[in-house]
């Protein structure tokens, strides 16, 4: 079963995975305000998101550690309609363990989806922004053959 989330945000609300059951949720987890990439990242997936649906994906959530404010200041400025959910202190991020994946050690994510099932269990994963090559970015359209192949939907 995937962990439980439950985050807020003034611009973009309550993210409550377990709301969620009936759907399949693709979590982000990114670093956050210093990676342009991971924003980059969330521009190329919202660009592509007919493909992820097709996938039967439906809602793409982002999670970093950055405060709240500071994460809507940054999607209105880029025009990103995701929503991206702050968690200061790790909690959900540990409990996931995509802190264990970034370039900046333990102390915020690296680049991990995670693709949460109807049923509310881990269907895949993967973490691209571990050692060695810390992929900041991957190609929506990589991203999506990924999770197709780790669905076995090839």
């Amino acid at each position: 079963m995937a962990p439980p989330i439950l985050l807020g945000s003034q611009a973009t609300g309550t993210f409550d995975l377990a709301a969620q059951r009936g759907k399949t949720v693709l979590l982000y987890f990114q670093e956050g305000l210093m990676c342009q990439p991971c924003w980059d990242q969330i521009e190329d997936i919202e660009g592509n998101l007919d493909e992820f649906r097709a996938l039967g994906i439906n809602q793409i959530v982002s999670i970093t550690t950055d405060p709240a404010e500071l994460l809507q200041q940054k999607r209105a400025a880029d025009g990103i309609k995701t929503p991206v959910y702050s968690d200061p202190d790790l909690s959900v991020s540990r409990s996931y363990s995509t802190n264990m994946y970034g370039m900046m050690g333990e102390s915020r994510n690296g680049h991990s989806f995670i693709l949460v099932g109807p049923n509310g269990r881990i269907q895949w994963r993967a973490d691209y922004g571990g050692a060695p090559d810390y992929t900041m970015f991957l190609p929506a359209a990589n991203l999506v053959a990924d999770i197709r192949r780790g669905l076995g939907k090839e």
